[in-house]
């Protein structure tokens, strides 16, 4: 499937997206998109959903709230224009980098703990003269 089609499935736009049917409610459900409906009730997404869930997304792969989900989203229909937009953008990820940089070094830290204690282990097994 391409980019350049006109209106999406929720089956469609889930296997484009690789997403579950469920992860598109979600976003529904959190008012991310609004799909149209069919006179079945069927949800039809049209390219401004697709995009609105590609940067929806992204901020939670980034490790964004929903909160922040929704105003990154959001600010593409709003104003203070696109300077305005690109500065909301940059403080929100300003947010997400220094996250990211804090549990990194939180992991860097464990990880040093695991290893220490690690090596203890096998030092202590040595002791007793058993093989790890």
């Amino acid at each position: 499937m391409t980019a350049t089609r006109e209106t999406y499935s929720v089956g469609q736009l889930a296997e484009e997206l690789g997403v579950t049917t469920r992860t598109l409610r979600f976003w529904e459900e959190a008012g991310i998109v609004s799909p149209a409906r069919t006179s079945g009730s069927m949800r039809v997404y049209d390219a401004r959903d697709r995009a609105r869930l590609v940067l929806a997304l992204r901020g939670k792969r980034f490790g964004m709230s929903l909160a922040e989900i929704r105003e990154i989203v959001d600010m593409y229909d709003a104003e203070p224009g696109e300077e305005g937009q690109i500065r909301r953008l940059l403080a929100s990820l300003e947010g997400v980098r220094a996250d990211l940089l804090s549990r990194r070094q939180e992991i860097t830290r464990t990880l040093g703990e695991v290893d220490d204690v690690t090596r203890r282990c096998h030092d202590r097994l040595a002791e007793l003269g058993t093989t790890p």
